[in-house]
């Protein structure tokens, strides 16, 4: 059987999250997961306090209460591992300021994603309409321009729902080809894993983050993949799992990689 993580689990506190902590862990154990993970999303320390949408992200003075949450899970639940991660948000020039958030706590991975582009929250359906104000081809290679720099950032251990600029189906008029191909070649020189997530299967582009064109450039270039649902309620946790390894099989990995205190641990997929 294949060692299944789960990593990408969110939690109430960030806003936009339903149950409790426990529910999630008792999900996974029903589901025979190996091993999870907790990931919820920091991003907004890097506005003014009065400019933070509690909705999108934890508010400050709950971060320690996190992973003391996190830390205590691991002692009531030890019939399965339970790994202390973060969901980051890449934002360019503010680098030493997340990793000074970052610095005091025994992370397994931190995550960082990408879901701001100057001001405008892109994955947010709010803000759909300003897709509009984009040349498309454009859009997309600014915006993986963006993961290449959270990739070097030397900040994350894992890139989170990689091509989710694509969430609301918005896709590319030329072929992404070469693109991807600059992509997974910085990822692999980077170091950094990526995350197969679900999550797109239950938003309207209703596919893998990536896709199997990305995928499958990533497998090619030897960037280590692991698993994700980006659970917002307890029943989403290994949602789909199937499906992701598949697309894993079908591009050519053969192994995922788990985490533990920030080390990358390679498992075969079987």
């Amino acid at each position: 059987m294949t060692y299944l993580v789960d990593y990408h689990l969110h939690t109430a506190r960030c806003g936009h999250a339903t149950g409790t902590m426990e529910e999630y862990v008792e999900h996974a154990i029903s589901l025979g997961l190996s091993e999870i993970g907790f990931s919820d999303h920091i991003y907004s320390y890097f506005l003014p306090k009065e400019e933070r949408d509690p909705s999108l992200a934890m508010a400050e003075e709950e971060f320690p209460l996190y992973v003391e949450s996190v830390l205590h899970l691991r002692q009531r639940y030890p019939q399965i591992p339970i790994r202390l991660g973060l969901e980051a948000d890449y934002v360019p020039g503010h680098e030493e300021s997340l990793r000074r958030i970052l610095d005091p706590y025994p992370w397994d991975y931190v995550y960082g994603s990408v879901h701001v582009i100057g001001d405008w929250v892109f994955d947010h359906p709010d803000y759909i309409h300003r897709y509009a104000d984009w040349d498309i081809d454009d859009l997309y290679r600014h915006y993986f321009g963006l993961i290449e720099g959270a990739a070097a950032s030397d900040l994350f251990d894992i890139v989170g729902h990689l091509d989710v600029i694509k969430k609301f189906g918005f896709r590319p008029k030329r072929d992404p080809g070469a693109l991807y191909t600059e992509v997974a070649a910085s990822l692999r020189d980077a170091g950094i894993c990526i995350e197969v997530s679900t999550a797109g299967l239950r938003k309207p582009v209703g596919e893998l983050y990536p896709g199997p064109q990305l995928l499958a450039e990533c497998a090619r270039h030897g960037v280590p993949a692991t698993l994700g649902s980006d659970a917002h309620q307890p029943t989403e946790v290994g949602s789909d799992f199937d499906r992701s390894l598949e697309a894993l099989r079908s591009a050519g990995y053969r192994e995922i990689t788990r985490f533990e205190r920030r080390k990358p641990i390679p498992v075969p997929i079987r």
